[in-house]
């Protein structure tokens, strides 16, 4: 039994992706690397049986292609491939810098 309704695989409309990168804001943390921060993004999630608020922090390698970022500043970073053992992340932009 062979369909015979054309795909819309082969087409060039399907083959482009939507871009379905996560997108996150946290704070440096560290800068010691070249071209690379240590960003660290606090979640906030409810407690499955107690219902209390917890707070999740995980720290993200990133790229910093320019290397000016210091420690305490706001970014917003973007998923992407990995650039090395460790990062996954590239920093899109600085909300806020550190005083």
């Amino acid at each position: 039994m062979s369909d015979t309704t054309p795909t819309s695989a082969g087409t060039p409309e399907s083959t482009g992706r939507p871009n379905r990168r996560k997108i996150r804001e946290g704070t440096v943390v560290s800068n010691k690397m070249e071209k690379t921060v240590i960003v660290a993004v606090v979640d906030r999630v409810r407690h499955s049986r107690y219902q209390k608020t917890l707070q999740r922090t995980t720290r993200l390698y990133a790229h910093d292609e320019v290397n000016d970022l210091k420690e305490g500043d706001r970014v917003r970073v973007q998923e992407t491939r990995p650039t090395s053992k460790l990062k996954r992340w590239r920093v899109v932009e600085v909300l806020e810098r550190a005083r």
